[in-house]
């Protein structure tokens, strides 16, 4: 996720809060606290509005598939001219980006430790700040993937791609050449730690009740800041000096299984899910229905899977060419979304030039595309959107 600074009030400005909400409203507070609602936005699809609804998704669906495409062709085929990131990621040397194959070491673990802090401290941790200083509406304002319940699912596959990263695969096993088997080998006590504390984190935030948005002072939030906080630090403190010391004839095969295993099939299946999603968006606009809503959020579900199980590899083409927040910006502008299904302007999308972090204008329409965007388009309450004409 890449997180815009926007102020909360964006959202707040689109939604209304209310003391006494109706059937779709959600609790915020758990019992024995003052009673606050969320009323939710009231846009809905009409027969007036669904031609600009779907074309606008038809829009941020294409993007969202170039974006994939562009990422994945950075890593395996160019990146500016330069030759593949592959490249440059498995032939460290002298005068190059990366200069050893532990420089290539340390920099998945900080991929790792990054998405870590960033669940705890960021995803889980600012709504639920928020929560204690009594901000109960602002909490729920801040909690990515709310519009689709998605957020505990989200927050898990982070620690999925912090797993895949150190077991050197995608389904958990543990690779021959990865970091997780060089720990086995050279220090077993680390790697114990280091494999109770991935799953620690994973089933702690399992173990939130969904949707997050309703149960962000849970007691069980706090315990998976907590063992998302132990992780980084484990993984920080711990993991990183020993990978770091490791022979670069140690280090070579587990670099290579890392990309070939885990970096380049999770793009792979990024493009092909994002192709999909693509289809079933398309279909939406030519065939507007509830039924076309709920596959496509069906799409949208299985599309987002493989870009969250890629957070812990968040370095390199995907954000030095600002594919992150093109993809996953966070919070939205929902008037700005708004007035584009109004008036049809779908120039606002797109940007042109070098990704500059810094520029307001690339980062008004990155607030508008992505991600969450698809998500407020085709979600509502948890539920894929209706259209009755």
């Amino acid at each position: 996720m890449k997180k815009n600074l926007l102020m909360f009030g964006l959202l707040a400005l689109s939604l209304t809060f209310n003391a006494c909400g109706g059937e779709e409203n959600e609790k915020t507070i758990p019992e024995g606290t003052s009673e606050v609602t969320i009323d939710e936005d009231k846009t809905e699809v009409t027969s007036s509005n669904v031609t600009n609804w779907t074309q606008y998704a038809v829009q941020v669906a294409n993007l969202l598939t170039k974006d994939a495409i562009d990422l994945k062709s950075a890593w395996s085929e160019d990146y500016n001219g330069k030759g593949s990131y592959v490249e440059t990621f498995k032939n460290p040397g002298t005068g190059k980006t990366f200069t050893s194959y532990a420089s290539c070491a340390q920099q998945i673990v900080e991929g790792c430790a990054d998405i870590a802090s960033e669940v705890g401290t960021a995803k889980m941790g600012e709504p639920r700040d928020l929560w204690e200083s009594g901000k109960y509406t602002e909490a729920v304002y801040a909690v990515e993937s709310w519009y689709s319940f998605h957020s505990i699912e989200d927050y898990s596959n982070n620690i999925l791609s912090i797993r895949n990263a150190i077991m050197g695969s995608r389904d958990g096993k543990q690779a021959a050449n990865s970091i997780a088997a060089y720990l086995q080998k050279h220090n077993t006590t680390l790697y114990t730690s280091i494999v109770s504390k991935i799953n620690t984190a994973y089933n702690s935030i399992q173990s939130i009740t969904a949707p997050f948005r309703s149960h962000i002072g849970s007691s069980t939030v706090l315990a998976a800041m907590q063992a998302c906080a132990t992780l980084e630090n484990a993984l920080t403190n711990d993991l990183k000096p020993i990978v770091i010391a490791a022979s670069e004839e140690d280090l070579k095969p587990i670099i290579e299984t890392y990309v070939d295993d885990v970096v380049l099939p999770t793009y792979e299946n990024l493009v092909t899910l994002n192709t999909r999603l693509n289809t079933a968006i398309r279909n939406l606009a030519n065939y507007p229905s509830t039924s076309a809503f709920s596959a496509a959020a069906t799409a949208w579900l299985n599309a987002r899977a493989p870009w969250e199980t890629s957070e812990a590899f968040l370095f390199g083409p995907v954000a030095d060419l600002g594919l992150d927040p093109n993809m996953d910006s966070w919070p939205l502008d929902a008037d700005a979304l708004k007035n584009i299904i109004e008036n049809g302007n779908f120039e606002d999308l797109e940007w042109t030039g070098e990704f500059d972090e810094e520029d307001e204008t690339i980062a008004a329409a990155q607030n508008v595309r992505g991600f969450h965007t698809l998500e407020f388009l085709l979600f509502k309450n948890g539920k894929p959107r209706t259209y009755n004409k």
